[in-house]
C-alpha cells in the first residue's frame, strides 16, 4: 500500500524533478505518465484519490524514488563519477557527441541517472528496455514530454522540432549495445535532424565496442557514419594495466563505501568481502551489503 509519507516522499522528488525539466507543466505531466489535471492536483498538494496505487508505483520508478524505508544513496565523487560527468557536461553545453566502452559495474549506470536528474533538458535512456526503433524514439519522446502514442512518423517529426527549440538538450544511450539495428539507424537520423541542437552519449561495456567494430569492418551500412558522428573514438575511465585498474577500483569502492555506511561498519571488511575472484569489487554488492546492514 503507498501510505501519504511514501506519496509524499514521491512528490519531493517530484517537485526536484519539474526543476530540472524544461516544458509546460503539460510536457512534465507527459513525461511521467499523467495527465495534467491529475498533475496539477498532486502538485498542490491534493493526493487522496487523484491516482491510482500503480500509477503512484509508476512514478515513484520513473524518479528512482524507493519505496522502503532504506536511506538515500549518497554519491561518492569517485573517478568514474568525475569522468562520466564531466563527459556529460560537454556534450550537452556543446552539443556534441562522444562514446564510452568500459567495464560493467563500476557506475556508469548511477552516474548517468543522476547527472539526468540534476540536470536539465537530460534524460536517460536504458536502451536494454527499448531495442527497437519504435520503442526507442517513443521512449525519448516521452522523457522530453512530446506526445509519443499517435503515428511514428509524427511523434519522430514531433521529438526533432522540440529538441530544436530547446537550449541545450542531451540524450544519454545507456546499454546501447543492445538496440537492435533499425534502432542505430534511427539513432543516426536524429542526430542528423538535431545537428548541433543536442548533445548525445552513448554508453556500455566492452561488447558495444565490439559490436560496433565488428559491423565497422564488414562495412554494415550505418555505423561508420555513426562512429564518425558520436568522435570517433571510445572513451574509456578504468586504465588497461590490471594492477592499476584493480587500485582505482578498490579505491573507488572505499569511497563509495565510507559516503553510505551507517554506525562503525568496518570499510576494509566490507570491502574485502565483495572482491570476486579477479580481485575487483561489485559495487552491486557493496549496495546489498550496505542495505542489509540499514
Amino acid at each position: 500500500m503507498i501510505t501519504t509519507e511514501l506519496k509524499n516522499k514521491i512528490l519531493e522528488k517530484l517537485a526536484r524533478s519539474r526543476e530540472m525539466f524544461t516544458g509546460s507543466d503539460a510536457k512534465f505531466s507527459v513525461s511521467i505518465g499523467i495527465n495534467n489535471a491529475q498533475y496539477s492536483r498532486i502538485k498542490n498538494g491534493d493526493i487522496e484519490k487523484v491516482l491510482s496505487e500503480a500509477q503512484w508505483v509508476t512514478i515513484a520508478r520513473r524518479l528512482n524514488v524507493s519505496l522502503t524505508e532504506l536511506p538515500e544513496w549518497k554519491t561518492a565523487n569517485t573517478p568514474v563519477f568525475q569522468y562520466i560527468t564531466t563527459q556529460l557536461q560537454m556534450c550537452q553545453e556543446q552539443s556534441v557527441s562522444a562514446i564510452l566502452c568500459d567495464l560493467s559495474d563500476i557506475e556508469k549506470t548511477y552516474t548517468a541517472k543522476r547527472y539526468s536528474e540534476t540536470h536539465r533538458s537530460a534524460v536517460y535512456v536504458d536502451c536494454s528496455q527499448v531495442k527497437s526503433k519504435q520503442k526507442l524514439i517513443r521512449y525519448i519522446a516521452k522523457e522530453f514530454g512530446v506526445g509519443s502514442t499517435g503515428k511514428y512518423a509524427d511523434v519522430y517529426e514531433d521529438l526533432v522540432f522540440f529538441l530544436k527549440t530547446l537550449p541545450t538538450p542531451l540524450i544519454i544511450l545507456d546499454e546501447a549495445g543492445d538496440l537492435q539495428y533499425d534502432a542505430f539507424l534511427e539513432i543516426k537520423a536524429l542526430w542528423n535532424a538535431t545537428e548541433m541542437a543536442c548533445g548525445y552519449y552513448m554508453m556500455g561495456a566492452d561488447g558495444l565496442k565490439e559490436k560496433m567494430h565488428r559491423a565497422i569492418n564488414t562495412k554494415k551500412v550505418g555505423y561508420t557514419e555513426i562512429f564518425s558522428r558520436f568522435g570517433k573514438r571510445y572513451g574509456k575511465v578504468i586504465p588497461v594495466s590490471r594492477e592499476e585498474s584493480e587500485k582505482m577500483l578498490q579505491a573507488s569502492a572505499a569511497m563509495i563505501i565510507k559516503a553510505n555506511a551507517i554506525g562503525s561498519t568496518d570499510i576494509n571488511r566490507l570491502l574485502k568481502s565483495t572482491l570476486g575472484e579477479d580481485n575487483i569489487p561489485s559495487l552491486r554488492r557493496i549496495y546489498k551489503e550496505l542495505s542489509k546492514a540499514s
